[in-house]
C-alpha cells in the first residue's frame, strides 16, 4: 500500500466556481464511454418539510455503503454561503470519518453527538452544534504505541440500539463503548488479530444483524507477515463468531499471521466489509497477495455467506500476477452496490471493473473451481490514477448513479443496460463522496476544504474551507457538514475537526 500527501493549502469559500479542464491519465486501451449529464435524475426537494435524515450512524450512511440519502439535511443551495463554520482541536488525527447520531443521552444529557476515533485509538463523543468534547475513551496501553506507525484508520460504527458504539484501536482489539459515559463494557475489547504490529485495522466497521464485522490489512510498506481477515463479533456477548481469512482460507479461525504460508491480501478500503440488502451475504476485495483459487485470495472480490462466512463465489482480474508484482491493489477501494444485478470496483490500476452480481467471474456460484476474468466491463476512474475512495451510489427510481472521486478528479457515471457511461468529469481531487439531501459533498484532500455539487453538473456551487487530509471524507446530516482533516502517516497527536452548521 502507498499512501497519499497533498500540500497543507487552506480553502476560502467561492461561490458559482468553475470546474478546472477535464482529463484522464487512463491507459489509452480501457475505453470510457459517456452519457448525457441530462441522464442524471434530479432529487427531490424535501428541504421544505423540515430536516429529514437526522442520523449518520456508519461510514457509508448504511451497512450497503451507499453515502446517499435524499431526506432533507436542511443545507440548499440557497443557504450554503451562510454556514457557520466552528474548528475543533482534538487529541489526535482522525484519519477517516466520524459518525452522528441525533437525540441520545450522554452525560445524563441529550445531545447531538458526533464520535469519531482518532489514528492511535482515542475514541471521542462531542456535542453536535458547539464541539465540546463530551467524553474521550482512551484505550489501555496507549502510551505503547501513539505516536509511532502503529495506527487504525477504522471508522467507528453505533450499535441500532442506539445505547453503545463500536470502535477499533491499534492493538488489534474492537470496542464496545457506553454512548452515555464512553466506558468500555463487560465482556470487552474483543481482539481480531494475533500480530497487530503487521496487521492493521484499516476499513470501517459494519454491522450485520447480531454481529459486528472488523477486518483486518496491513500497514504502510507491506510488512510481512499478515493476512487479510473477517472477523464476526457477538455485539451482545463479545464472543468471537466466525473468522474467514483470505489466505489460508482453509483454516476457519484468528490464524497466526507467520503459521501460514502466503502473506499479504490486505482488506484495506474505506468501506470494509459491504452487506448485501437482506444481510445474507457479504463482499470485500483484497490487495495484493497471491492467489490459487482454493485458499489464497490476492487481489480478488469475495462474496461470502453470513453467518458462516462461506466462500460462495470471487472474481480475480486475469491479470492479478501483474497486479500483485507491481504493488498495484485490487483492494484499494470496495466493490459498490449499483442494483440491476451489477457491482463496481476499482484500484490502483485506475480501472472500473463492472461485474454481475450473481455471477461474479461470469459462471454461476458452485460451478467449478475459480476462474481467472470475468468482468462485463472495464472503464477509466476519473483521474486514471489510484483510486483509494469509496464511490456514492445514488439509486432513483429506477436509475443508478455513482459518483467516483481521486487524487486528479471527480465524475459522475451513470448506469444503463448494465454498462456504466461517464456523465461528467472535473479535475477537482476528492475522497470518498456523499450525496445528502440533494448536494454531493466532496473533500478536497490535497488543499483542503469541500467541494458542493448539484449531482448533474461538474461545476461546484461552493466550496467549504478546510485543511488538507488524506483517506478522511465528510458526513452531511441534521443541518451539518461535519470534516476531519490531517494525515494519519503524519504520526501526530493533536488534529481538527471542521463543523459547518445552519443559524
Amino acid at each position: 500500500m502507498r499512501s497519499r500527501l497533498g500540500p497543507g493549502l487552506a480553502a476560502i469559500l467561492v461561490v458559482g466556481m468553475l470546474a478546472a479542464s477535464c482529463g484522464s491519465s487512463a491507459p489509452a486501451e480501457v475505453p470510457t464511454p459517456t452519457a448525457q449529464a441530462g441522464e442524471i435524475p434530479t432529487p427531490a426537494r424535501s428541504a421544505a418539510a423540515g430536516i429529514g435524515l437526522r442520523n449518520w450512524p456508519e461510514f457509508g450512511l448504511d451497512p450497503t455503503r451507499s453515502d446517499v440519502s435524499e431526506l432533507s439535511t436542511g443545507i440548499t443551495p440557497g443557504n450554503l454561503a451562510r454556514l457557520r463554520s466552528r474548528t475543533v482541536s482534538l487529541p489526535g488525527t482522525v484519519d477517516s470519518s466520524p459518525i452522528y447520531l441525533h437525540g441520545v443521552n450522554v452525560g445524563g444529557t441529550t445531545h447531538n453527538a458526533i464520535i469519531l476515533t482518532t489514528t492511535y485509538g482515542r475514541t471521542l463523543a462531542l456535542d453536535g452544534s458547539s464541539g465540546q468534547i463530551l467524553w474521550t475513551f482512551t484505550p489501555p496501553g496507549y502510551g505503547g504505541w501513539a505516536g509511532s506507525s502503529q495506527i487504525t484508520t477504522a471508522s467507528p460504527i453505533a450499535d441500532p440500539d442506539r445505547l453503545f458504539v463500536y470502535a477499533a484501536s491499534p492493538n488489534g482489539e474492537i470496542h464496545k463503548l457506553s454512548l452515555q459515559s464512553g466506558r468500555e463494557q463487560a465482556g470487552w475489547p474483543v481482539r481480531v488479530t494475533r500480530e497487530p504490529r503487521h496487521e492493521k485495522l484499516d476499513a470501517a466497521l459494519n454491522i450485520d444483524g447480531p454481529d459486528v464485522i472488523a477486518t483486518t490489512g496491513g500497514y504502510y510498506g507491506d510488512s510481512p507477515p499478515y493476512q487479510g481477515h473477517v472477523a464476526l463479533i457477538s455485539r451482545s456477548d463479545g464472543r468471537l463468531a466466525g473468522v474467514f481469512n483470505t489466505l489460508c482460507s482453509n483454516r476457519r479461525g484468528l490464524i497466526l499471521p507467520s503459521s501460514c504460508s502466503s502473506s499479504d491480501s490486505a482488506i484495506l478500503s474505506r468501506s470494509g466489509p459491504v452487506v448485501e440488502p437482506g444481510g445474507r451475504r457479504i463482499l470485500i476485495d483484497t490487495g495484493n497477495g497471491p492467489w490459487n483459487g482454493r485458499t489464497d485470495f490476492g487481489d480478488s472480490v469475495l462474496e461470502l455467506t453470513f453467518p458462516a462466512l462461506r466462500l460462495r463465489q470471487a472474481f480475480t482480474p486475469s491479470d492479478q500476477a501483474r497486479l500483485n508484482s507491481s504493488d498495484t491493489d485490487l483492494g484499494s477501494s470496495a466493490p459498490a452496490l449499483l442494483g440491476h444485478n451489477r457491482i463496481v470496483l476499482a484500484g490502483k490500476d485506475g480501472v472500473m471493473r463492472v461485474l454481475a452480481l450473481s455471477a461474479l467471474d461470469g459462471h454461476p456460484p458452485g460451478a467449478g473451481p475459480q476462474r481467472l476474468g470475468g468482468e462485463l466491463q472495464q472503464l477509466a476512474i476519473p483521474g486514471g490514477g489510484e483510486l483509494f475512495s469509496a464511490p456514492a451510489v445514488w439509486q432513483h427510481n429506477g436509475q443508478t448513479t455513482v459518483f467516483v472521486a481521486d487524487e486528479s478528479g471527480t465524475a459522475a457515471y451513470v448506469l444503463r443496460g448494465g454498462r456504466l457511461g461517464r456523465a461528467w468529469i472535473n479535475s477537482n481531487a476528492g475522497t470518498s463522496p456523499v450525496m445528502a439531501g440533494g448536494l454531493l459533498y466532496v473533500y478536497d484532500l490535497s488543499a483542503g476544504g469541500i467541494y458542493v455539487y448539484r449531482p448533474g453538473s461538474p461545476r461546484p456551487l461552493a466550496k467549504l474551507p478546510g485543511q488538507a487530509g488524506h483517506w478522511n471524507s465528510p458526513i452531511v446530516v441534521d443541518g451539518h457538514v461535519i470534516e476531519p482533516s490531517g494525515n494519519g502517516n503524519d504520526h501526530s497527536q493533536s488534529g481538527a475537526l471542521e463543523i459547518f452548521s445552519l443559524g
